[in-house]
């Protein structure tokens, strides 16, 4: 078993301890039981699905940064970058994702680097269908120094002898595929990742990512316009669920856009069923123009699971390139209406 190194000394003795007692269990199952969740997830869209990859007017950059239980000592940090462009000229689009997330003090890494396809087909005059692949490079570290094992306690004190994995890194392959319906108001679809099953152990054995299920959709309930102006008002509900090996997760809320101010408020977990460590109610601010995005969301935990974990805060801002001109325009992909957050 491995332990989060602490130094047990000061006022806060006991808080520390029971974090010593209880945090091996939670990181370990929240770094090999599932990937790690954004709240804005419609603002990590290719994270979300390679459906998304070149559902821009031209050419989208994204930036993401989560820090979930910043309260206690050092758990899960998690940063993507994002880059797509639209080929309208083949109704397709293509982009790149690199994700890092690290947990714990020994600093289990996850890196994921991708590379990301899809295709715009029309099913009728009002309805689209979007496919999407990512092929992805896999690898997973560990700083072996920064641990604690339970070989190493003893009745006076630790012991700097340890047994350490034969393996301090891991690097696989990764595949996911994606399928997104949409028309003017509305949207649907679904990720399946981790097809390829990526090796996640340090001692060699058979242990990989369990395969991870998205589903996700919304609809536009209230949209105004004014006359010669783009859209100036949108109210959508938007949910999306996934489920990776035991672990069930479901957000669920409303985005409210009022030009440029964007506003969020869901709901995450499984209501009456389970109680997880994730569970949480989550609110967003951000400010919207044609060209740049910028949120702010905060997690408030709601699990009695874990608590006094200070939530989780996330960062979002995505600049997409608007430079087309009227032939471009009148050739362009149709936008996908789900919001940006």
């Amino acid at each position: 078993m491995i332990f989060v190194s602490l130094n047990l000394t000061g006022p806060i003795l006991v808080k520390r301890i029971i974090y010593l007692l209880i945090l091996p269990f939670v990181i370990i199952a929240e770094s090999f039981g599932q990937d790690p969740t954004f709240s804005q997830f419609y603002a990590n869209a290719l994270y979300l699905s390679p459906s998304f990859a070149g559902a821009t007017e031209e050419y989208r950059f994204a930036l993401n940064y989560r820090n979930q239980w910043p309260a206690v000592p050092g758990v899960f940090h998690t940063y993507s970058i994002s880059f797509d462009k639209a080929l309208t000229s083949f109704n397709s689009g293509i982009g790149v994702l690199a994700t890092y997330d690290v947990a714990g003090s020994g600093d289990l890494s996850t890196t994921n680097i991708g590379l990301l396809y899809s295709y715009d087909f029309n099913i009728n005059k009002q309805w689209h269908i979007r496919p999407g692949v990512n092929f992805k490079f896999y690898y997973l570290g560990l700083d072996i120094a920064k641990l604690i094992f339970n070989s190493q306690l003893t009745g006076g004190g630790v012991t700097p002898t340890i047994t350490p994995p034969p393996f301090n890194n891991v690097a696989d392959v990764d595949f996911a595929t994606s399928a997104l319906v949409y028309n003017e108001r509305a949207w649907a679809g679904f990720t399946l990742d981790h097809l390829l099953a990526p090796k996640t152990s340090f001692y060699g054995d058979n242990s990989t990512v369990p395969v991870k299920f998205n589903m996700y959709g919304g609809v536009q309930i209230l949209k105004k316009t004014r006359l010669m102006q783009k859209n100036q008002e949108i109210l959508s509900v938007a949910m999306n669920y996934q489920r990776q090996g035991r672990y069930n997760q479901t957000d669920i809320g409303l985005y409210y856009y009022k030009e440029p101010l964007i506003f969020g408020l869901w709901y995450r977990g499984i209501p009456f069923i389970t109680t997880q460590a994730g569970d949480a109610i989550i609110g967003l601010i951000g400010i919207k123009t044609k060209q740049l995005h910028i949120g702010y969301s905060y997690d408030f935990t709601i699990s009695n699971l874990v608590s006094s974990t200070g939530g989780a805060h996330e960062i979002s801002l995505v600049y997409e390139f608007n430079n087309l001109s009227l032939g471009q325009q009148r050739k362009r992909i149709r936008a996908i209406p789900c919001p940006e957050f």
